[in-house]
């Protein structure tokens, strides 16, 4: 996952670690049902800047790109479907 980091990012592969990190964190608030409005939101900015900073700069050059870019944007969806929908206030 280390190349998938974008190169004008500094720090390599920690990037794969806090994504990683970042991901369990949601996953286990929508398990747990706490802060579920909070995880939710910020799931799906993580997953929009994914589609920004790493799909997007690759469309000429990844034919899979787009199918990449339409993943994240439909889990990015769905996260904020989940946090719209949890009785969070």
């Amino acid at each position: 996952m280390a190349g998938a980091v974008p190169a004008f990012l500094p720090g390599g592969v920690i990037w794969v670690y806090i994504t990683g990190l970042a991901l369990a964190a949601g996953g286990l608030a929508f398990v747990l049902e706490q802060k579920m409005k909070l995880a939710g939101y910020l799931l799906a900015l993580m997953l929009i800047l994914f589609i920004a900073l790493v799909h997007a700069p690759k469309m000429g050059e990844d034919p899979n790109a787009i199918g990449q870019i339409l993943k994240d944007l439909g889990l990015a969806m769905g996260a904020i479907l989940i946090a719209n929908a949890s009785d969070d206030e």
